[in-house]
């Protein structure tokens, strides 16, 4: 009795019927006007035709278009009522202009050798790749970075408890989700201790992808502790567009010197202490270099956005690392992290895979935990393909969400007949974001291939170019591969009504 009650008292249950209280009034305040059908066919008639051209002009994705213009012809009131409310797949114009200046961060506070690497690319190819990184989202590429790969949260956790035991001066984390258990019980002991011995210690959460984990009180708690915490869009009950904008970004950066990335959020199931869909595959970046300082800048450009005690951005040079632009590291190749954010028309993480389906001879190798791609997407995969390009996809076997799941499955059909493959993780749910091409290019991050992730949320990654860690990241595919089931065209075959599901699941896909 006290777990039921302990569930239907918790915040997520709370705000889920809170919101779908609103659902149902603004459903009920529409049968109301029933009692004068003529006016109100005409009226919901004349404001979805507005609606819909309104629609139709904006510079969204078709794809995303297409599902609202849908959405509002056959449910006109109700559509278009939602619509109003979550049309945006920005933040307010407030916040976009105090998040203005985290857009050139990482640009401005580069060393100024980052400035010329980019004329001594002998890959015409690479070099369109990075300079559109530079040009779009304004982080620049560095030299002087070893990057170490980790092929699951397991190898990845015990070092990053070393690294942060190390730190000196500073350490910053940034996650879509933190939950208590063993792995935050480790990181936070290490913080206490750290934050007693006067390092800076700061941590931002996005409240959404918290919310079933954390009390509101959380960040709080934290900042009792003397460990600096920022909480990313505070969701609140009310019905708006600025639920769809979350921080889906994973970064920790130490003393501007060391910077992990990756799918791993801070949680037990990403180092498989416990188990929720079968074994959790997962991998992550170590940046030791220059190019971890470009990291930190975009935790440090975001913790500007959310301070809102300063009025005044933080002077970053402070936490210039002394090593940054002298310290020439043995490795070889370009590294290149890059953040996306909703507040443009410029989908940075979306066209960087792309880039890499259009440079590819040989093979593009793809690992994402959900498959729910636009035209633009789909085309350029099936082109690749028939061009003779090897194209692979590696998905879940076990989903964690099972309308996502479906939606995922309903764009198999139409990739495999172009020649692509798909293979589906046997052991349980793979929560990678990987694309490997031609053993040249490379990138690891946390941009799923899914609406959110390319249109609406913040995210990083880490694009490479001719380095060794690419074979590391190769040679862990391949062994996933062996854990893997290749779906063929009689597996997309199912009943009418799960077919006639999944259609209607690709086409309202850009809204899930």
């Amino acid at each position: 009795m006290k777990r039921l009650l302990k569930f239907f008292m918790s915040r997520v249950v709370i705000v889920a019927l809170l919101i779908l209280a609103q659902f149902v009034i603004i459903a009920l305040s529409m049968f109301v006007f029933f009692e004068y059908f003529a006016l109100y066919y005409t009226l919901a008639s004349l404001l979805s035709i507005v609606v819909v051209c309104r629609i139709v002009s904006k510079r969204d994705n078709p794809s995303y278009k297409m599902a609202w213009i849908i959405l509002v012809l056959i449910l006109p009131p109700f559509g278009v009522a939602v619509y109003i409310i979550f049309k945006g797949n920005k933040l307010s114009p407030k916040k976009i202009r105090q998040m203005e200046g985290m857009n050139h961060a990482p640009l401005t506070s580069a060393p100024e050798y980052t400035k010329h690497i980019s004329d001594n690319f002998t890959d015409l190819s690479a070099k369109k790749q990075s300079d559109y990184i530079t040009n779009s989202a304004s982080c620049p590429p560095y030299q002087n970075t070893d990057i170490t790969y980790f092929a699951s949260g397991e190898e990845f956790f015990p070092v990053m408890l070393e690294e942060l035991k190390k730190a000196e001066k500073y350490i910053f984390l940034e996650y879509f989700i933190i939950d208590r258990g063993e792995m935050w019980d480790k990181i936070h002991e290490i913080l206490l201790d750290k934050a007693a011995r006067g390092v800076d210690v700061r941590i931002i959460y996005d409240d959404m992808g918290c919310i079933n984990h954390l009390d509101t009180g959380f960040n709080r708690f934290l900042e009792s502790e003397g460990i600096r915490c920022h909480v990313f869009n505070r969701f609140i009950p009310v019905l708006s567009a600025r639920l769809n904008n979350r921080n889906h970004r994973k970064i920790c950066a130490v003393d501007g010197k060391i910077a992990f990335t990756g799918g791993v959020n801070i949680a037990d199931e990403y180092i498989n202490k416990i188990e929720r869909y079968g074994y959790w595959k997962d991998n992550a970046l170590m940046l030791e270099g220059d190019a971890a300082w470009s990291m930190t800048v975009m935790f440090l450009a975001m913790w500007d956005t959310l301070d809102k005690e300063d009025s005044e951005k933080e002077d970053y040079s402070k936490y210039l690392p002394d090593t940054l632009g002298k310290t020439k590291k043995n490795s070889l190749g370009i590294v290149q992290p890059y953040t996306d954010n909703p507040m443009d028309n410029r989908p940075v993480g979306e066209t960087i895979y792309l880039n890499m389906l259009y440079s590819a001879k040989k093979y593009v190798w793809i690992t994402t935990p959900y498959l729910i791609i636009d035209y633009t997407m789909e085309q350029a995969l099936c082109t690749a393909a028939q061009s003779g390009v090897d194209v692979r996809i590696i998905t879940p076997g076990t989903p964690d969400k099972r309308i996502v799941y479906e939606a995922t499955k309903s764009t198999y059909k139409g990739l495999i007949e172009a020649g692509v493959k798909i293979y589906e993780y046997s052991p349980g749910f793979i929560h990678a974001k990987t694309f490997i091409c031609d053993d040249k290019y490379a990138t690891v991050g946390s941009v799923n291939l899914d609406f959110r992730s390319l249109y609406l949320h913040f995210e990083c990654g880490v694009w490479m170019y001719d380095s060794p860690a690419i074979f590391d990241v190769k040679s862990d595919y391949e062994e996933t591969l062996t854990q893997c089931h290749e779906i063929s065209e009689e597996d997309c075959k199912v009943g009418v009504v799960r077919s006639a599901v999944r259609s209607v699941l690709a086409l309202m896909a850009p809204l899930i």
